[in-house]
């Protein structure tokens, strides 16, 4: 069933968006993995962490989910059980990569598959680290889902990435704890690192010195409650839609703003966005609130280091770029390309529907904005973020749009367009956003 969207004069008001997608997968791994009990608060309950719970409750993992936290009780880093099914990751390319690196120094055999998308994504990249580590990895193919993985004892390595990410990163650090041996990880940028940092936290020994991180397998990982902050990625639809919308001004409390997560804000400053950090606080993970205003953005390049930074924003960020003056050009990401969808050809077609001057390139496209673009009739290709971003995009457009299949962006938030009518409501009644 699809959604009519109209364009709205503003959005004003306040938002708390749902806790962060990388750290709620990972406090579930990590927790069951501990000694003891985590309490995690802020879990995101959407569809790709539900999966990720799903998953370790086969492997004898006691998991309490109530509205208030997830509680994870932890089994140690020998206590997972062989499951006696397959391991279903549904749309979830996190739970996918990052079992794929506990489950190949476990003593039992087991079998990972997800849904159609992540059928089709490449797991290469994935398993040949892990067979470098000894791991006894099968895949459809070679290198596609369903993947079988049987026990085999891992050996650290020193290994260089040949791309920025944090899911093959952190495979190989997961596989590390069970391995004879430190394993370092050699990456060409810097990508998100809350991996290593909870790991810190769980008492584990991670040295990082620039982009070389080594891990020594402990012991023991001690539990710890987890605090989940709200997600940059979700506070980047508000964060573009207040920019681009007149008279518009929002403030999103409590967002994760992990330097290796905060490229979406340094892009848009570039762009000359209106963004400002109030109440800046957190040890571990830091955090903060977000005040927009609506500004006059200009394009720019965004590319190079920044691009794992902000991976998951660029479809967004697509859709600033086509209501800035100007030229924005969005290169060095091609790994948009294996997402959910091919998610620069998915952005090129859907904002071409509305008229905007967008061209795709290899690695990226290049926007050309500016004039005024009007509604359409816009296609989600299932994908979460394409979904949210051309929702924004169709508020600010000439005339009503829809969007077809708007209950995929229950995977990563799935109260998305409660929210937006909420602030829709406040811009009506004419009330600001206050501290």
């Amino acid at each position: 069933m699809s959604l009519t969207l109209s364009p709205v004069p503003a959005l004003r008001g306040t938002v708390t968006v749902p806790g962060d997608k990388s750290i709620s997968h990972r406090a579930v791994m990590l927790g069951a993995l501990a000694e003891g009990t985590t309490h995690i608060t802020g879990f995101l309950m959407g569809e790709d962490c539900l999966s990720t719970i799903s998953c370790f409750r086969k492997m004898g993992i006691d998991i309490e989910v109530s509205d208030e936290e997830v509680v994870v009780h932890g089994a140690g880093l020998h206590g997972l059980k062989a499951p006696t099914e397959l391991l279903y990751t549904g749309n979830s390319g996190t739970t996918t990569r990052l079992l794929c690196g506990i489950l190949a120094g476990q003593p039992f055999s087991s079998v990972l598959n997800g849904d159609a998308s992540i059928q089709k994504r490449p797991m290469g990249r994935i398993i040949k680290p892990l067979r470098l580590m000894g791991a006894d990895i099968d895949g459809k193919d070679g290198n596609l889902c369903p993947l079988t993985i049987h026990p085999a004892p891992l050996s650290g390595i020193r290994y260089e990435l040949p791309v920025a990410s944090a899911q093959l990163k952190s495979a190989v650090l997961l596989a590390g704890l069970f391995a004879d041996g430190q394993t370092t990880v050699v990456e060409p940028a810097a990508s998100r690192d809350h991996t290593e940092r909870m790991l810190r936290g769980l008492g584990a020994k991670v040295e990082t010195v620039g982009n070389v991180i080594t891990l020594t397998p402990p012991d023991t990982l001690r539990a710890v409650d987890v605090e989940v902050p709200g997600d940059i990625s979700s506070a980047a639809y508000f964060l573009v839609a207040g920019l681009i919308l007149p008279d518009s001004e929002i403030i999103i409390r409590n967002v994760g703003v992990n330097p290796t997560r905060t490229g979406i804000l340094d892009a848009l400053d570039a762009m000359g966005a209106d963004i400002e950090r109030l109440n800046e606080r957190g040890d571990v993970e830091p955090v903060c609130d977000l005040r927009v205003r609506s500004s006059r953005l200009h394009g720019t390049v965004i590319g190079g280091d920044i691009i794992p930074r902000l991976i998951d924003e660029l479809p967004v960020l697509a859709v600033a770029a086509a209501f800035a003056e100007g030229e924005t050009v969005i290169r060095d990401a091609q790994e948009l390309k294996v997402k959910e969808s091919n998610r620069i050809a998915a952005m090129t077609t859907e904002l071409s529907r509305t008229g905007a001057d967008v061209r795709e390139t290899e690695d990226g496209m290049v926007i050309c904005g500016g004039k005024p673009l009007h509604g359409a009739d816009f296609l989600s290709y299932a994908d979460h973020r394409v979904a949210m971003s051309m929702a924004v995009c169709a508020l600010a457009c000439e005339g009503s749009s829809s969007i077809d299949d708007p209950a995929c962006v229950a995977i990563s938030y799935p109260t998305f367009f409660d929210t937006l009518d909420s602030l829709k409501n406040n811009e009506a009644s004419g009330r600001r956003s206050k501290l």
